[in-house]
Protein backbone atom coordinates (compact mmCIF):
# COMPACT_ATOMS: atom_id res chain seq x y z
CA UNK A 1 0.00 0.00 0.00
CA UNK A 2 1.35 3.40 -1.01
CA UNK A 3 0.74 5.73 1.96
CA UNK A 4 1.14 8.83 -0.22
CA UNK A 5 -1.97 7.88 -2.19
CA UNK A 6 -4.00 8.05 1.02
CA UNK A 7 -2.61 11.41 2.11
CA UNK A 8 -4.10 13.15 -0.90
CA UNK A 9 -2.54 15.23 -3.67
CA UNK A 10 -2.52 18.91 -4.55
CA UNK A 11 -5.65 18.63 -6.69
CA UNK A 12 -7.57 16.96 -3.86
CA UNK A 13 -6.72 19.68 -1.35
CA UNK A 14 -7.48 22.40 -3.89
CA UNK A 15 -10.91 20.97 -4.72
CA UNK A 16 -11.70 20.47 -1.05
CA UNK A 17 -10.53 23.97 -0.12
CA UNK A 18 -12.64 25.59 -2.86
CA UNK A 19 -15.72 24.08 -1.21
CA UNK A 20 -14.71 24.01 2.45
CA UNK A 21 -13.30 27.54 2.87
CA UNK A 22 -16.40 29.48 1.69
CA UNK A 23 -18.60 27.18 3.81
CA UNK A 24 -16.31 27.72 6.80
CA UNK A 25 -16.36 31.49 6.29
CA UNK A 26 -20.16 31.45 6.08
CA UNK A 27 -20.31 29.40 9.28
CA UNK A 28 -17.89 31.82 10.91
CA UNK A 29 -20.15 34.74 10.03
CA UNK A 30 -23.21 32.94 11.40
CA UNK A 31 -21.37 32.13 14.61
CA UNK A 32 -20.11 35.70 14.78
CA UNK A 33 -23.72 36.89 14.81
CA UNK A 34 -24.51 34.48 17.67
CA UNK A 35 -21.39 35.61 19.53
CA UNK A 36 -22.38 39.27 19.25
CA UNK A 37 -25.91 38.37 20.41
CA UNK A 38 -24.43 36.58 23.41
CA UNK A 39 -22.05 39.38 24.31
CA UNK A 40 -24.75 42.06 24.00
CA UNK A 41 -27.26 40.07 26.04
CA UNK A 42 -24.48 39.09 28.45
CA UNK A 43 -24.17 42.78 29.31
CA UNK A 44 -27.71 42.52 30.73
CA UNK A 45 -26.81 39.58 33.02
CA UNK A 46 -27.24 35.79 33.28
CA UNK A 47 -31.06 35.73 32.99
CA UNK A 48 -31.41 37.29 29.49
CA UNK A 49 -28.40 35.28 28.31
CA UNK A 50 -29.78 31.99 29.66
CA UNK A 51 -33.32 32.74 28.44
CA UNK A 52 -32.22 33.43 24.87
CA UNK A 53 -29.88 30.40 24.88
CA UNK A 54 -32.71 28.05 25.87
CA UNK A 55 -35.19 29.65 23.44
CA UNK A 56 -32.64 29.27 20.67
CA UNK A 57 -32.39 25.56 21.59
CA UNK A 58 -35.92 25.13 20.20
CA UNK A 59 -35.08 27.12 17.06
CA UNK A 60 -31.84 25.16 16.70
CA UNK A 61 -33.84 21.91 16.85
CA UNK A 62 -35.74 23.09 13.78
CA UNK A 63 -32.48 24.16 12.15
CA UNK A 64 -31.12 20.65 12.74
CA UNK A 65 -34.20 19.26 10.95
CA UNK A 66 -33.50 21.57 8.01
CA UNK A 67 -29.85 20.55 7.98
CA UNK A 68 -31.00 16.93 7.87
CA UNK A 69 -33.26 17.62 4.90
CA UNK A 70 -30.59 19.67 3.18
CA UNK A 71 -27.68 17.30 3.81
CA UNK A 72 -29.80 14.29 2.87
CA UNK A 73 -30.67 15.99 -0.41
CA UNK A 74 -27.01 16.98 -0.78
CA UNK A 75 -26.04 13.31 -1.11
CA UNK A 76 -28.33 13.04 -4.12
CA UNK A 77 -27.64 16.48 -5.57
CA UNK A 78 -23.86 16.01 -5.50
CA UNK A 79 -24.18 12.51 -7.00
CA UNK A 80 -26.52 13.70 -9.77
CA UNK A 81 -24.27 16.71 -10.36
CA UNK A 82 -21.36 14.31 -10.96
CA UNK A 83 -23.58 12.31 -13.32
CA UNK A 84 -24.77 15.52 -15.09
CA UNK A 85 -28.40 14.43 -14.53
CA UNK A 86 -30.01 17.87 -14.07
CA UNK A 87 -33.59 16.61 -14.24
CA UNK A 88 -33.10 14.29 -11.27
CA UNK A 89 -31.20 17.06 -9.49
CA UNK A 90 -34.13 19.49 -9.86
CA UNK A 91 -36.61 16.91 -8.62
CA UNK A 92 -34.45 16.36 -5.53
CA UNK A 93 -34.45 20.09 -4.77
CA UNK A 94 -38.23 20.24 -5.22
CA UNK A 95 -38.81 17.37 -2.77
CA UNK A 96 -36.40 18.99 -0.31
CA UNK A 97 -38.27 22.32 -0.42
CA UNK A 98 -41.67 20.66 0.01
CA UNK A 99 -40.53 18.77 3.12
CA UNK A 100 -38.89 21.93 4.50
CA UNK A 101 -42.13 23.91 4.20
CA UNK A 102 -44.19 21.17 5.89
CA UNK A 103 -41.83 20.88 8.88
CA UNK A 104 -41.42 24.66 9.08
CA UNK A 105 -45.18 25.12 9.39
CA UNK A 106 -45.34 22.58 12.23
CA UNK A 107 -42.70 24.44 14.26
CA UNK A 108 -44.30 27.80 13.46
CA UNK A 109 -47.75 26.70 14.65
CA UNK A 110 -46.28 25.30 17.89
CA UNK A 111 -44.52 28.61 18.54
CA UNK A 112 -47.72 30.58 17.87
CA UNK A 113 -49.85 28.41 20.15
CA UNK A 114 -47.60 27.95 23.17
CA UNK A 115 -44.22 29.73 23.42
CA UNK A 116 -44.45 29.51 27.22
CA UNK A 117 -45.12 25.78 27.03
CA UNK A 118 -42.03 25.36 24.84
CA UNK A 119 -39.88 27.20 27.37
CA UNK A 120 -41.20 25.03 30.23
CA UNK A 121 -39.59 22.06 28.49
CA UNK A 122 -36.18 23.65 28.99
CA UNK A 123 -36.44 25.31 32.39
CA UNK A 124 -38.50 25.46 35.58
CA UNK A 125 -37.37 29.02 36.37
CA UNK A 126 -40.38 31.37 35.95
CA UNK A 127 -38.30 34.40 34.94
CA UNK A 128 -36.32 32.46 32.32
CA UNK A 129 -39.55 30.98 30.94
CA UNK A 130 -41.13 34.44 30.62
CA UNK A 131 -38.08 35.99 28.95
CA UNK A 132 -37.59 33.03 26.61
CA UNK A 133 -41.24 33.14 25.54
CA UNK A 134 -40.77 36.79 24.51
CA UNK A 135 -37.83 35.75 22.31
CA UNK A 136 -39.86 32.94 20.72
CA UNK A 137 -42.85 35.18 19.93
CA UNK A 138 -40.63 37.56 17.97
CA UNK A 139 -39.04 34.58 16.16
CA UNK A 140 -42.29 33.17 14.69
CA UNK A 141 -41.58 34.28 11.07
CA UNK A 142 -37.99 32.98 11.26
CA UNK A 143 -38.80 29.30 10.82
CA UNK A 144 -39.80 29.20 7.16
CA UNK A 145 -37.25 31.88 6.24
CA UNK A 146 -34.39 30.06 7.95
CA UNK A 147 -35.49 26.63 6.72
CA UNK A 148 -35.68 27.56 3.05
CA UNK A 149 -32.44 29.54 3.22
CA UNK A 150 -30.60 26.65 4.87
CA UNK A 151 -31.76 23.92 2.51
CA UNK A 152 -31.38 25.96 -0.67
CA UNK A 153 -27.91 27.03 0.41
CA UNK A 154 -26.86 23.40 0.91
CA UNK A 155 -28.23 22.49 -2.52
CA UNK A 156 -26.19 25.27 -4.14
CA UNK A 157 -23.05 24.16 -2.30
CA UNK A 158 -23.57 20.60 -3.59
CA UNK A 159 -23.28 22.01 -7.11
CA UNK A 160 -20.06 23.81 -6.17
CA UNK A 161 -21.80 27.20 -5.83
CA UNK A 162 -20.45 28.67 -2.59
CA UNK A 163 -19.90 32.35 -3.39
CA UNK A 164 -23.50 33.65 -3.28
CA UNK A 165 -24.39 32.03 0.09
CA UNK A 166 -21.24 33.60 1.51
CA UNK A 167 -22.24 37.03 0.21
CA UNK A 168 -25.74 36.58 1.66
CA UNK A 169 -24.29 35.74 5.06
CA UNK A 170 -21.94 38.73 4.98
CA UNK A 171 -24.82 41.11 4.32
CA UNK A 172 -27.06 39.57 7.00
CA UNK A 173 -24.15 39.63 9.47
CA UNK A 174 -23.79 43.40 9.23
CA UNK A 175 -27.53 43.97 9.38
CA UNK A 176 -27.95 41.68 12.40
CA UNK A 177 -25.23 43.37 14.44
CA UNK A 178 -26.56 46.84 13.66
CA UNK A 179 -30.18 45.90 14.39
CA UNK A 180 -29.19 44.22 17.67
CA UNK A 181 -27.27 47.32 18.76
CA UNK A 182 -30.26 49.50 17.94
CA UNK A 183 -33.06 47.42 19.45
CA UNK A 184 -31.43 45.63 22.41
CA UNK A 185 -30.13 48.85 23.97
CA UNK A 186 -32.55 51.38 22.43
CA UNK A 187 -30.03 53.35 20.36
CA UNK A 188 -30.80 55.93 17.66
CA UNK A 189 -34.14 56.74 19.28
CA UNK A 190 -35.45 53.17 19.07
CA UNK A 191 -37.22 51.60 22.08
CA UNK A 192 -35.01 49.59 24.47
CA UNK A 193 -36.31 46.05 23.78
CA UNK A 194 -33.56 43.94 25.42
CA UNK A 195 -34.19 40.21 24.68
CA UNK A 196 -36.98 41.05 22.20
CA UNK A 197 -34.52 43.34 20.39
CA UNK A 198 -32.12 40.42 19.89
CA UNK A 199 -34.92 38.36 18.33
CA UNK A 200 -36.02 41.27 16.11
CA UNK A 201 -32.46 41.83 14.88
CA UNK A 202 -32.18 38.16 13.95
CA UNK A 203 -35.54 38.26 12.14
CA UNK A 204 -34.48 41.24 10.01
CA UNK A 205 -31.25 39.45 9.09
CA UNK A 206 -33.16 36.26 8.18
CA UNK A 207 -35.40 38.18 5.77
CA UNK A 208 -32.40 39.66 3.95
CA UNK A 209 -30.49 36.36 3.78
CA UNK A 210 -33.57 34.58 2.42
CA UNK A 211 -33.94 37.21 -0.29
CA UNK A 212 -30.32 36.91 -1.40
CA UNK A 213 -29.86 33.11 -1.35
CA UNK A 214 -33.27 31.80 -2.38
CA UNK A 215 -33.77 34.67 -4.83
CA UNK A 216 -30.51 33.80 -6.54
CA UNK A 217 -31.34 30.08 -6.78
CA UNK A 218 -34.77 30.48 -8.41
CA UNK A 219 -34.17 33.65 -10.46
CA UNK A 220 -30.51 33.92 -11.49
CA UNK A 221 -28.51 30.65 -11.10
CA UNK A 222 -27.78 29.20 -14.58
CA UNK A 223 -25.95 25.88 -14.10
CA UNK A 224 -28.88 23.85 -12.79
CA UNK A 225 -31.44 26.43 -13.98
CA UNK A 226 -33.83 25.70 -11.12
CA UNK A 227 -36.83 28.00 -11.35
CA UNK A 228 -40.11 28.63 -9.49
CA UNK A 229 -42.01 26.47 -12.02
CA UNK A 230 -40.00 23.44 -10.88
CA UNK A 231 -41.67 23.65 -7.46
CA UNK A 232 -44.76 22.14 -9.14
CA UNK A 233 -43.00 19.42 -11.18
CA UNK A 234 -43.92 15.74 -10.79
CA UNK A 235 -41.33 13.91 -8.68
CA UNK A 236 -42.92 10.49 -8.14
CA UNK A 237 -40.02 8.65 -9.80
CA UNK A 238 -37.59 10.25 -7.34
CA UNK A 239 -39.52 9.42 -4.17
CA UNK A 240 -37.76 6.07 -3.60
CA UNK A 241 -34.22 7.45 -3.89
CA UNK A 242 -35.12 10.50 -1.81
CA UNK A 243 -36.70 8.46 0.98
CA UNK A 244 -33.91 5.86 0.94
CA UNK A 245 -31.13 8.43 1.25
CA UNK A 246 -32.58 11.67 2.62
CA UNK A 247 -35.17 10.51 5.13
CA UNK A 248 -32.68 8.50 7.26
CA UNK A 249 -30.56 11.65 7.46
CA UNK A 250 -33.61 13.65 8.53
CA UNK A 251 -34.65 11.05 11.10
CA UNK A 252 -31.10 10.79 12.39
CA UNK A 253 -30.74 14.55 12.73
CA UNK A 254 -34.22 14.82 14.26
CA UNK A 255 -33.40 12.28 16.96
CA UNK A 256 -29.96 13.81 17.43
CA UNK A 257 -31.63 17.22 17.69
CA UNK A 258 -34.04 15.82 20.25
CA UNK A 259 -31.04 14.42 22.10
CA UNK A 260 -29.32 17.79 21.99
CA UNK A 261 -32.46 19.33 23.45
CA UNK A 262 -32.52 16.69 26.20
CA UNK A 263 -28.93 17.70 26.97
CA UNK A 264 -30.14 21.34 27.12
CA UNK A 265 -32.90 20.24 29.52
CA UNK A 266 -30.34 18.55 31.78
CA UNK A 267 -28.22 21.70 31.76
CA UNK A 268 -31.29 23.87 32.40
CA UNK A 269 -32.02 21.91 35.55
CA UNK A 270 -28.46 22.09 36.83
CA UNK A 271 -28.86 25.87 37.10
CA UNK A 272 -28.75 29.19 35.20
CA UNK A 273 -25.00 29.51 35.88
CA UNK A 274 -24.30 26.25 34.05
CA UNK A 275 -26.59 27.27 31.16
CA UNK A 276 -24.91 30.68 30.83
CA UNK A 277 -21.44 29.08 31.01
CA UNK A 278 -22.38 26.52 28.36
CA UNK A 279 -23.77 29.28 26.13
CA UNK A 280 -20.40 31.03 26.25
CA UNK A 281 -18.40 27.86 25.59
CA UNK A 282 -20.75 26.72 22.81
CA UNK A 283 -20.04 29.86 20.82
CA UNK A 284 -16.31 29.39 21.42
CA UNK A 285 -16.51 25.79 20.26
CA UNK A 286 -18.38 26.83 17.13
CA UNK A 287 -15.76 29.47 16.36
CA UNK A 288 -12.99 26.89 16.63
CA UNK A 289 -14.76 24.27 14.53
CA UNK A 290 -15.85 26.24 11.45
CA UNK A 291 -13.17 24.43 9.43
CA UNK A 292 -14.59 21.12 10.66
CA UNK A 293 -18.05 22.10 9.45
CA UNK A 294 -16.73 23.22 6.07
CA UNK A 295 -14.59 20.12 5.62
CA UNK A 296 -17.50 17.84 6.58
CA UNK A 297 -19.74 19.28 3.90
CA UNK A 298 -16.86 19.29 1.43
CA UNK A 299 -16.30 15.60 2.22
CA UNK A 300 -19.91 14.78 1.39
CA UNK A 301 -19.87 16.79 -1.84
CA UNK A 302 -16.44 15.63 -3.08
CA UNK A 303 -17.27 11.99 -2.31
CA UNK A 304 -20.61 12.32 -4.10
CA UNK A 305 -18.98 13.86 -7.15
CA UNK A 306 -16.36 11.07 -7.40
CA UNK A 307 -18.98 8.33 -7.02
CA UNK A 308 -21.23 10.08 -9.55
CA UNK A 309 -18.35 9.98 -12.00
CA UNK A 310 -17.82 6.26 -11.21
CA UNK A 311 -14.40 6.79 -9.56
CA UNK A 312 -15.04 4.51 -6.58
CA UNK A 313 -11.39 3.69 -5.75
CA UNK A 314 -10.59 7.39 -5.62
CA UNK A 315 -13.49 8.00 -3.24
CA UNK A 316 -12.24 5.21 -0.93
CA UNK A 317 -8.68 6.52 -0.79
CA UNK A 318 -9.78 10.08 -0.15
CA UNK A 319 -12.04 8.83 2.63
CA UNK A 320 -8.88 8.02 4.62
CA UNK A 321 -7.44 11.39 3.69
CA UNK A 322 -10.47 13.10 5.18
CA UNK A 323 -10.11 11.02 8.34
CA UNK A 324 -6.50 12.17 8.74
CA UNK A 325 -7.54 15.78 8.12
CA UNK A 326 -10.26 15.39 10.75
CA UNK A 327 -7.89 14.46 13.56
CA UNK A 328 -5.44 17.17 12.50
CA UNK A 329 -8.07 19.93 12.39
CA UNK A 330 -9.56 18.72 15.68
CA UNK A 331 -6.20 18.99 17.42
CA UNK A 332 -5.76 22.59 16.31
CA UNK A 333 -9.35 23.39 17.34
CA UNK A 334 -8.78 21.90 20.79
CA UNK A 335 -5.64 23.93 21.36
CA UNK A 336 -7.46 27.09 20.23
CA UNK A 337 -10.24 26.51 22.75
CA UNK A 338 -7.91 25.79 25.66
CA UNK A 339 -5.57 28.73 25.07
CA UNK A 340 -8.22 31.39 24.23
CA UNK A 341 -10.83 30.34 26.78
CA UNK A 342 -9.97 32.86 29.50
CA UNK A 343 -9.77 35.71 27.00
CA UNK A 344 -13.23 34.97 25.55
CA UNK A 345 -14.82 34.51 28.99
CA UNK A 346 -13.49 37.93 30.01
CA UNK A 347 -15.90 39.61 27.55
CA UNK A 348 -18.91 38.58 29.63
CA UNK A 349 -20.39 40.33 32.64
CA UNK A 350 -20.98 37.17 34.69
CA UNK A 351 -20.60 35.97 38.26
CA UNK A 352 -17.41 34.27 39.45
CA UNK A 353 -19.25 30.93 39.79
CA UNK A 354 -20.33 31.10 36.14
CA UNK A 355 -16.80 32.06 35.12
CA UNK A 356 -15.28 29.03 36.88
CA UNK A 357 -17.82 26.67 35.29
CA UNK A 358 -17.10 28.13 31.85
CA UNK A 359 -13.38 27.54 32.32
CA UNK A 360 -13.91 23.86 33.14
CA UNK A 361 -16.22 23.43 30.16
CA UNK A 362 -13.57 24.96 27.89
CA UNK A 363 -11.05 22.32 29.01
CA UNK A 364 -13.54 19.50 28.42
CA UNK A 365 -14.43 20.77 24.96
CA UNK A 366 -10.74 21.16 24.08
CA UNK A 367 -10.30 17.40 24.52
CA UNK A 368 -13.59 16.19 23.04
CA UNK A 369 -13.31 18.32 19.88
CA UNK A 370 -10.34 16.26 18.62
CA UNK A 371 -12.58 13.21 18.27
CA UNK A 372 -15.65 15.23 17.33
CA UNK A 373 -13.77 16.61 14.34
CA UNK A 374 -12.79 13.19 13.01
CA UNK A 375 -16.23 11.64 13.36
CA UNK A 376 -18.07 14.72 12.04
CA UNK A 377 -16.02 14.73 8.85
CA UNK A 378 -16.81 11.03 8.47
CA UNK A 379 -20.47 10.83 9.49
CA UNK A 380 -21.60 14.16 8.02
CA UNK A 381 -19.11 14.02 5.18
CA UNK A 382 -17.54 10.96 3.58
CA UNK A 383 -19.82 8.17 4.86
CA UNK A 384 -22.93 10.26 4.22
CA UNK A 385 -21.64 11.15 0.76
CA UNK A 386 -21.33 7.42 0.06
CA UNK A 387 -25.04 7.00 0.78
CA UNK A 388 -24.54 5.12 4.09
CA UNK A 389 -27.34 7.06 5.73
CA UNK A 390 -29.30 4.17 7.30
CA UNK A 391 -26.30 2.80 9.16
CA UNK A 392 -25.31 6.30 10.29
CA UNK A 393 -28.84 6.93 11.55
CA UNK A 394 -28.64 3.84 13.77
CA UNK A 395 -25.08 4.41 14.99
CA UNK A 396 -25.49 8.13 15.73
CA UNK A 397 -28.49 7.59 17.92
CA UNK A 398 -27.30 4.48 19.72
CA UNK A 399 -24.17 6.33 20.87
CA UNK A 400 -26.19 9.39 21.91
CA UNK A 401 -29.09 7.73 23.71
CA UNK A 402 -27.24 4.75 25.22
CA UNK A 403 -24.10 6.60 26.30
CA UNK A 404 -24.23 10.41 26.34
CA UNK A 405 -27.69 11.20 27.69
CA UNK A 406 -27.89 8.64 30.54
CA UNK A 407 -24.26 9.17 31.62
CA UNK A 408 -24.62 12.97 31.40
CA UNK A 409 -27.84 12.87 33.40
CA UNK A 410 -26.25 10.76 36.13
CA UNK A 411 -23.12 12.92 36.21
CA UNK A 412 -25.04 16.20 36.48
CA UNK A 413 -28.22 15.48 38.42
CA UNK A 414 -27.39 12.38 40.46
CA UNK A 415 -23.68 12.36 41.25
CA UNK A 416 -23.25 16.17 40.92
CA UNK A 417 -19.79 15.80 39.42
CA UNK A 418 -17.61 18.83 38.54
CA UNK A 419 -18.62 20.67 35.34
CA UNK A 420 -15.66 19.19 33.40
CA UNK A 421 -16.92 15.64 33.92
CA UNK A 422 -20.59 16.53 33.38
CA UNK A 423 -19.74 17.91 29.96
CA UNK A 424 -17.37 15.02 29.18
CA UNK A 425 -20.11 12.45 29.78
CA UNK A 426 -22.71 14.52 27.92
CA UNK A 427 -20.41 14.40 24.88
CA UNK A 428 -18.83 10.96 25.30
CA UNK A 429 -20.55 9.76 22.11
CA UNK A 430 -18.16 11.96 20.13
CA UNK A 431 -15.19 10.07 21.55
CA UNK A 432 -16.57 6.58 20.91
CA UNK A 433 -17.98 7.37 17.48
CA UNK A 434 -14.57 8.43 16.12
CA UNK A 435 -13.26 4.88 16.50
CA UNK A 436 -16.46 3.38 15.06
CA UNK A 437 -15.97 5.56 11.95
CA UNK A 438 -12.52 4.06 11.36
CA UNK A 439 -14.03 0.56 11.42
CA UNK A 440 -16.87 1.55 9.08
CA UNK A 441 -14.56 3.27 6.61
CA UNK A 442 -12.28 0.22 6.51
CA UNK A 443 -15.22 -2.12 5.78
CA UNK A 444 -16.00 -0.43 2.45
CA UNK A 445 -19.71 -1.10 2.98
CA UNK A 446 -20.50 2.61 3.20
CA UNK A 447 -20.69 3.05 -0.62
CA UNK A 448 -24.29 2.52 -1.72
CA UNK A 449 -26.00 2.34 -5.11
CA UNK A 450 -27.77 5.55 -6.09
CA UNK A 451 -29.12 6.49 -9.49
CA UNK A 452 -27.25 3.82 -11.44
CA UNK A 453 -23.95 3.87 -9.52
CA UNK A 454 -23.21 0.35 -8.40
CA UNK A 455 -21.97 -0.73 -5.01
CA UNK A 456 -18.22 -1.23 -4.92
Amino acid sequence: MNIKEYLGDKKFYKNTALIAIPIALQSLITIGVNLVDNIMLGKLGEIPLSSSALAVSYISFYHICCMGLGMGASVLVSRFWGMKDLEALRKTITLMIRFTVIIGLLFTVADIITPTGIMKIYSNDAVIIEQGAIYLRWSIPCFLLMGLTTTCTIAMRSMGQTRVPLIGSCISFGINIFANWVFIFGNLGAPRMEIAGAALGTLIARIVEFGVNCGYLVLIEKKACYRIKHLFMKCSDMIHDYITISIPVLISDLILGLGTNVVAMVMGRIGPEFVAANSITTITQQLSTVIISGTSQAGCIVTGHYLGEGRIDKAKKYGWTFMFVGFLVGTFAGLFIIFTGDYIISFYNIKEETRLIARQLMDAIGFIVIFQSANSIMTKGVLRGGGDTKCLMIADNIFLWVLSIPLGYLAGLYFHLPPFWIYFFLKIDQFVKAFWCIWRLKSGKWIKKIGGIKHA
